[in-house]
């Protein structure tokens, strides 16, 4: 995975108080421990999950509770398309945030296949770690917020 050279300190700093789960989907290995070497930090509550497959991306979104899905569109087999038609008409993975990593170019064609297979956003390679760390904590804070409103009027029903 090739990593924009730019670097920059993000102050994306979450206070998580639920564990969450990021899964990381891409065929090569490089680019998986690329990927979680940019957006691991010191003391986040943030457990990320590897994926080298559709296939295998499946199995574990229907297994795991997942903040994010970020999901690489070109592998063989079972391409991001498909990973992310299957994950939006299944009722446990319909509402689990992907974002499409790619090194297609930004062209529209490709930008609306992919947010017609349910895709809620894209990062292009080379990454830029700012953009990419923002973007992933934009989603976690969602995913944080839904949790704690879900037990907030859970708690308040009682």
């Amino acid at each position: 995975m090739m990593l924009d050279q730019q670097t920059q300190s993000v102050p994306f700093k979450l206070p998580l108080t639920y564990p969450v789960k990021v899964l990381l989907v891409d065929d090569k290995p490089e680019n998986l421990i690329s990927l979680e070497s940019l957006l691991f930090s010191e003391g986040d509550n943030i457990s990320y999950l590897f994926a080298n497959s559709g296939e295998e991306a499946l199995k574990i979104a229907l297994r795991e509770e997942l903040a994010l899905i970020l999901l690489d569109v070109q592998m063989p087999d079972m391409n991001g398309y498909e990973v992310a038609q299957y994950l939006r008409n299944t009722s446990k993975t319909k509402d689990i945030p992907v974002i499409f990593v790619t090194a297609i170019s930004e062209q529209s064609s490709h930008m609306v296949e992919g947010f017609e297979a349910g895709a809620v956003d894209f990062l292009f390679k080379p990454l830029h770690p700012y953009i990419t760390r923002a973007k992933v904590a934009a989603f976690i804070s969602f995913y944080v917020q839904k949790k704690s409103w879900r037990r907030l009027t859970t708690w308040r029903l009682r």
